[in-house]
């Protein structure tokens, strides 16, 4: 059984990516800046609206595993998709991405590979529509405890919590990866998502070993200003991550605090651009770098995100670390 660095574990969707303008956004019902979940007549709608469309693999946590296998570490991805044409896409282009699609694409059933259509409005902001089609499906069944388990650090997807099979086989992988030795954490994924499960995630604050999230995450997670956030959050968890949108992060593990400054860039495409952090964070966490060196990683990696269209990179991250003396 291959051992990983990283094993991520959330919603396997194809991205399809087209611009637009403000006016079409208020026309077609969409409300800007957020992920929003649509049911298959809306998908397949908004679809058949966008122009200039192209595709590729994504979901939050896949965006960041596919970083880190990109960065060269050995990289695992527990996901479902369909045995069509998407699902098929999705799977050998993780593959080609440097991360092992662990779970093979399942035969028969109705429900089709889930897909995210992505707005992006001329400030770079990005609306996101999404159809969660199998991916919803996940459980865990899914989940091959070896896989988890052999893993050094598992990353977690906040939304998998929107279904119950999807928080048993998020529960499940975090079980075996402890057993096994590694780490496990969660993105916080929206403030919406937390809003839904403000509970369950104040309680895997107090029981993972890393968690993160963007000033709006965890401000909903508290209900409170970030301030007064941050301090509860750093007194309950092994580790927290707090990105600011072009202002300061901050990292806390227990008496340990850094406060990493982001130049601020006008974004192309804001698309991944906390999924690609997270990868350089982790990146940073898995090779024993400090915290002022993990999350200048993770500012470098988004900042190459959202100078160009899609979620993933296109440039060499690792140059980008070594030209920074970070490597």
């Amino acid at each position: 059984m291959t051992s990983y660095k990283v094993v991520g574990i959330g919603n396997a969707i194809v991205d399809v990516i087209s611009q637009c303008d403000e006016g079409f956004l208020s026309r077609m019902g969409i409300e800007k800046g957020v992920m929003q979940l649509v049911e298959q007549d809306r998908g397949e709608f908004l679809y058949e609206q966008m122009e200039n469309r192209w595709q590729a693999p994504g979901g939050s946590v896949a965006n960041t595993i596919a970083g880190l296998g990109a960065l060269g570490l050995a990289t695992g991805f527990i996901g479902r998709v369909h045995d069509d044409d998407l699902g098929r896409f999705y799977a050998s282009e993780m593959e080609a991405d440097g991360t092992d699609f662990v779970n093979p694409p399942v035969e028969g059933g109705e429900l089709p590979t889930s897909r995210s259509m992505i707005f992006v409005s001329p400030d770079g902001e990005r609306s996101m529509n999404t159809y969660l089609g199998i991916s919803a499906e996940l459980g865990p069944e899914d989940v091959d405890a070896r896989v988890a388990g052999n893993a050094e650090i598992l990353f977690l997807e906040g939304y998998l919590y929107d279904k119950p099979k999807g928080k048993a086989a998020f529960e499940a992988a975090a079980r075996a990866c402890r057993a096994g030795g590694g780490k496990a954490g969660i993105a916080l994924s929206d403030p919406f998502c937390v809003d839904r499960h403000r509970d369950d995630f104040r309680k895997l604050v107090r029981e993972l070993d890393y968690v993160i999230g963007n000033e709006h995450e965890w401000e909903a997670l508290y209900q409170t200003d970030l301030s007064t956030a941050l301090e509860q959050a750093a007194a309950e968890s092994g580790l927290v991550v707090c990105t600011r949108s072009g202002q300061d992060v901050v990292l806390v593990r227990g008496a340990e605090e850094a406060v990493v400054p982001v130049d601020e860039i006008v974004p192309v495409d804001a698309t991944g651009a906390g999924d690609q952090f997270a990868a350089g964070f982790l990146y940073g966490l898995a090779t024993g770098a400090s915290l002022e060196v993990s999350g200048r990683m993770g500012c470098i990696a988004a900042a190459e995100v959202i100078s160009h269209y899609g979620a993933r990179p296109e440039r060499d991250v690792m140059a980008l670390f070594r030209e920074a003396g970070l490597v």
